[in-house]
């Protein structure tokens, strides 16, 4: 984000207007396309007529105000920025891309004016055919970029607006500013927690997964602290306020994607750069051309026409389209496979990484618990039936789970269904009592595991979470639920592998967890325990070693897909992991990765070979100009030209097969 585009420290205050800015940029610049090449189109197919073909449609007098009133618009109106910021360089020394544009284009325009004083001849159509050329680029330019990020605006739109207080005896609902440290918040079921406090009163069930990325939702009860913007799900919770403003989690969240938003270097810079010596080489090149022809052949006219033929073919308008037409394909072979690049400059970074980065949940795996085991001595069919039955009655994403798997036509009736927080469930089964839930919950009630406590241990080595059933207090089966790995990952760990990247899975879960995940997908580094503020943290330890590249999915990974240089944000996450990404993944499928990079390493070759021709194509061109060997309108068509290659060389990169 622009530092110019100031906003509250806390957050709380960021303008429609500021977000938008490159967005708006965009727009503007689409509309000075089309309102250009409206006067464009007549402009070329009369310059072509008249000054190709040499067919004079009217008189002379009329042909050239026909060149000057198509001309004025596009130079004037829809190049006024480009006119204006090219010719302040002349004040200011400091010289761009536009210098030559606007100065040739000036000169070019004005011929037409001084033609009837019959000074010089007509060059007024090349002006606006210059213009319209340029402006093409620059609109490709701006939509190659992408629009601006929004990730601070999607941030501050996942908080909760009001807030429901506790004052004296009375609940009153106040706005979110106005929530102060020690207030008590009443929070309903299905509501988002206002800000960062501790439980005073109740139990209930927290979705935390767009902080902490993780899909089982967390148990709070009196003393459990909760932040602020997550989902309480199942029970009312009474919460003192322990935060506001700028020191909650979600502004601190918010502080670390802004840090992280450091300046990347494209290959963009370095032909900006040649660009700011190059302009002043040409100018002085004109100068002496014009100088030279004027004193050697006493022809005004003629030495006028070799110095607008040097800054019209040296208009670096191939240069300025060799970057982003080029990630203009790359992004749209992208698109087709499910690849969205966010921002350009990932293309050049890309090929240079050497570490991969894996967020847990979500990314490598689904991101929803499934069954994955059971183990019973008594009939299968029995033990699912009665699970199935019991846990239909609670709405905790392991119950879902074990429910979906049975997949039951018919459920026996359950009575005094309870639900224990934090360790499972019980209730009656037609005449049997029954008991679902870990084994806090079995020693509570005394329920041995017997023979059954070798195959628990088993699935827990896993990472796995058990759930015992018993029946009138002895157990009848074993249910293993786990965050599945998604089909694909195990078959792009091995390509990445292959390829010879550094693979690293970076979780808030526990080690064995992870490790057991890691082991079966073959990632070779595991950091487990890692708290959702320490993720940026750790890829910057990361980057000492080389370039990193991140792929995450939930608002805890934003800081760090912002701190790696190579962002890779998986679609199915959250907005803010989406718009923190420079690489977005839509399919949410990690061969997707393996896809980006070999797509960013052909797109990267393409940006390369197109910067290399158009500077050989000025390194030849301008010789021939000085020499006054080019017309004007020949380097025009010349210049146009050196663009159409570029153009056609980015798209030979469709044939490329990623």
């Amino acid at each position: 984000m622009n530092p110019s585009h100031e906003h509250h420290h806390s957050g709380a205050v960021v303008t429609e207007v500021q977000m938008s800015v490159e967005e708006m940029e965009m727009r503007e610049w689409k509309r000075k396309l089309i309102g250009s090449w409206i006067f464009g189109v007549p402009l070329f197919v009369l310059m072509v007529v008249m000054r190709i073909f040499g067919i004079t449609l009217f008189s002379e007098v009329i042909d050239v105000a026909l060149f000057l009133i198509l001309g004025f618009p596009i130079v004037f109106i829809f190049g006024f920025q480009t006119i204006k910021g090219g010719l302040r360089g002349f004040y200011t020394f400091y010289f761009n891309m536009d210098s030559l544009i606007a100065l040739g284009t000036v000169i070019a325009y004005l011929t037409g004016i001084f033609s009837y004083f019959e000074i010089v001849a007509d060059y007024s159509g090349v002006a606006g055919a210059i213009m319209a050329i340029f402006i093409t680029g620059k609109y490709i330019e701006s939509k190659a970029k992408g629009r601006a990020s929004q990730e601070i605006k999607k941030l501050l739109e996942l908080g909760a607006k009001k807030a429901l207080i506790l004052r004296g005896n009375k609940e009153i609902e106040i706005d979110i500013s106005e929530v102060q440290i020690g207030d008590v918040m009443i929070v309903r079921p299905g509501e988002k927690i206002p800000t960062d406090g501790v439980v005073v009163k109740g139990e209930s069930a927290v979705d935390e997964s767009m902080v902490t990325g993780e899909s089982l939702p967390v148990e709070k009860k009196a003393k459990s602290h909760v932040i602020g913007a997550t989902i309480n799900q199942d029970g009312i919770l009474y919460i003192r306020a322990s935060k506001v403003g700028k020191d909650t989690f979600l502004a601190h969240i918010i502080k670390l994607v802004e840090e992280a938003q450091g300046t990347k270097v494209p290959i963009q810079k370095l032909a900006d750069k040649i660009t700011s010596i190059f302009v002043p080489v040409i100018l002085v090149l004109a100068v002496l051309a014009f100088v030279n022809w004027w004193v050697f052949t006493g022809e005004l006219g003629r030495a006028l026409g070799v110095a607008i033929a040097v800054l019209v073919i040296a208009c670096p308008c191939s240069l300025g389209l060799a970057v982003p037409i080029s990630l203009m394909v790359g992004s749209g072979m992208g698109a087709k496979r499910g690849i969205l690049i966010r921002k350009g400059e990932a293309i050049q970074t890309m090929k240079q990484v050497r570490v991969i980065v894996f967020d847990k949940t979500g990314t490598i795996t689904k991101g929803k618990p499934e069954v994955t085991d059971f183990y019973s001595k008594i009939d299968e069919k029995y033990v699912w039936e009665i699970a199935a039955s019991l846990e239909k009655q609670s709405e905790h994403p392991l119950s879902r789970a074990i429910v979906s798997h049975a997949a039951l036509k018919k459920y026996k009736e359950v009575k005094s269904f309870k639900i224990l927080r934090g360790r499972g469930v019980e209730g009656t089964v037609g005449t049997k009592k029954v008991v679902i839930g870990n084994r806090t919950l079995m020693n509570e009630k005394k329920i041995k595991l017997n023979s059954y406590a070798k195959k628990v241990e088993e699935f827990e080595n896993l990472g796995k979470t058990t759930m015992i059933v018993a029946e009138n207090f002895k157990v009848i089966g074993i249910i293993a639920v786990a965050d599945a790995v998604k089909e694909d990952s195990v078959e792009a760990l091995k390509e990445l592998n292959a390829e010879g990247f550094r693979t690293v899975m970076i979780t808030g879960d526990n080690e064995r967890t992870a490790e057991a995940i890691a082991k079966q997908v073959g990632i070779s580094e595991v950091i487990a325990n890692v708290l959702p503020e320490d993720k940026a943290r750790k890829v910057e330890e990361l980057q000492k070693e080389g370039f990193v590249a991140f792929v995450g999915d939930g608002i805890n990974d934003a800081p760090a897909l912002k701190q790696a240089n190579v962002g890779i944000a998986m679609g199915s996450g959250t907005d803010i992991a989406i718009e923190s990404g420079d690489l977005v993944l839509a399919k949410s499928s990690l061969t997707g990765v393996v896809e980006a990079i070999h797509l960013s390493r052909a797109t990267f070759r393409k940006i390369k070979q197109n910067l290399f021709w158009a500077f050989a194509y000025n390194v030849i061109a301008i010789p021939v100009a000085i020499a006054g060997l080019l017309h004007p309108i020949i380097a025009e068509l010349a210049m146009a030209l050196s663009s159409i290659t570029v153009v056609t060389n980015a798209n030979l990169l469709r044939r490329k097969r990623i």
